[in-house]
């Protein structure tokens, strides 16, 4: 039996493989993210909300957003070994995560567009090449805390048409005070900006929300897919809830920027189930 658990900053999915009947049990909890979470955060989280079984396993895979070198792996590593009775437990990038789900076994562009943003030239067996998304403040273009932060932003420096600004401050009711507290004070800024863009896809026929939108994936090919040779060949594959819903726009943005897209998901589980049941026959 196997446990895979998929992290992105604000959600993580996990799923159980049973190996004789090819069922799955699946729940959420909120993400786990080793640079903005204690090891007792980590496991407070997994305490309250994780609702499986807790083992034994014969392998624990955590794929997560923040799990990027041994010190942050080690961090999570700790706290699954306290929770969960496995035999192993493996920790890996959720980037990761996406290049097995969207490549499996084969060469290609793989990305993510959720609350944060991440790509990578995958060689169907590794990560061989990264450009670093820096996070929502230096990089994370695309994001959904990137647009987020432009959305907020551009409501209250009154950069977008009146309409709009109504429209925003009608269905969320909230003042500078409030945004300041939650950006600068409050943990999960990124998580907070994310849960605006709800309202840039309900006005996404509006030509000034499109062109935020499409603008900020523009940035995202033109300042981290543009950096790997093998994108002028290969379909630049996305998963992640804001490459889902905005499927359309980021099309468009992959044409004009010169790219083509490829495979786009909304999660990376279903493909990772489809990776691990083809290692375990």
């Amino acid at each position: 039996m196997i446990l895979i658990a998929d992290s992105g900053s604000t959600k993580t999915t996990w799923c159980i493989l049973n190996g004789v009947d090819r069922e799955t049990e699946t729940c959420s909890t909120a993400g786990i993210n080793p640079f903005l979470q204690t090891e007792e955060e980590i496991f407070l989280t997994l305490k309250r909300e994780y609702s499986l079984t807790k083992g034994p396993f014969d392998l624990v895979n955590f794929y997560g957003a923040g799990c990027a070198n041994p010190e942050k792996n080690n961090k999570v590593k700790s706290q699954l070994e306290k929770f969960f009775t496995a035999r192993n437990i493996s920790i890996h990038s959720d980037l990761m995560a996406a290049a097995r789900s969207l490549c499996g076994n084969e060469p290609g562009i793989a990305a993510i567009l959720g609350t944060g943003s991440n790509s990578c030239f995958y060689d169907g067996n590794r990560i061989k090449r990264q450009v670093s998304p820096l996070g929502y403040i230096l990089g994370d273009e695309g994001s959904g805390a990137v647009l987020g932060r432009k959305l907020l932003s551009d409501v209250f420096k009154k950069q977008l048409p009146e309409d709009i600004c109504t429209r925003f401050n009608e269905k969320y009711r909230v003042g500078d005070a409030e945004i300041l507290d939650n950006v600068y004070r409050k943990p999960f800024p990124n998580r907070y900006m994310a849960n605006f863009t709800p309202f840039l896809s309900e006005n996404i026929d509006h030509p000034e929300i499109y062109r935020l939108v499409k603008s900020g994936f523009c940035e995202f090919f033109n300042r981290n897919i543009r950096q790997y040779p093998e994108a002028s060949g290969l379909p630049v594959s996305f998963t992640g809830s804001i490459a889902w819903h905005f499927r359309h726009v980021l099309g468009e943005a992959a044409g004009e920027s010169g790219y083509r897209t490829g495979l786009i998901t909304r999660s990376p589980m279903e493909g990772l189930i489809d990776y691990h049941r083809s290692r375990t026959g």
